[in-house]
């Protein structure tokens, strides 16, 4: 599964202006592999604190999540615990709307993260700084 689905990945940004081999993308693709993780993580810490009836305060605000820009999902009448809503097409960022949302306001949101940790241990400094590099 895993494998076709970076194959697809590969497919579409090979296609891009100025991409001719691999390397060209390889950037783009580990941060946003690293987003997508990133939400999952948090939603199922989000899921295990609710059951364990504890609060949870999520490390990226709500506006800069990945269900937020890059997967909204509409609030559906039948969604479950483990899906929560269909894919809001019509809210989803594409194109240069993405671009521009990524490079103006994501990244220096996630580069800010950096300045606001209590220590470089902290998963916040690492994220800012993993940022800061992009």
């Amino acid at each position: 599964m895993f494998e076709q689905t970076f194959k697809n990945i590969d497919d579409v940004l090979w296609k891009e202006a100025g991409c001719t081999t691999e390397l060209d993308y390889t950037e783009q693709t580990s941060w946003l592999l690293f987003l997508k993780y990133l939400d999952d993580l948090e939603q199922e810490r989000a899921l295990e604190a609710e059951l364990a009836g504890k609060p949870y305060e999520f490390i990226i605000d709500e506006a800069h999540r990945w269900s937020s820009w890059a997967a909204p999902k509409k609030a559906d009448t039948s969604a479950t615990l483990s899906n929560n809503g269909t894919l809001d097409h019509d809210n989803a960022l594409i194109s240069d709307d993405l671009i521009d949302y990524v490079n103006r306001k994501l990244f220096p949101y996630l580069q800010s993260f950096k300045q606001r940790a209590t220590s470089p241990d902290t998963i916040e400094y690492k994220i800012g700084e993993i940022f800061s590099e992009i």
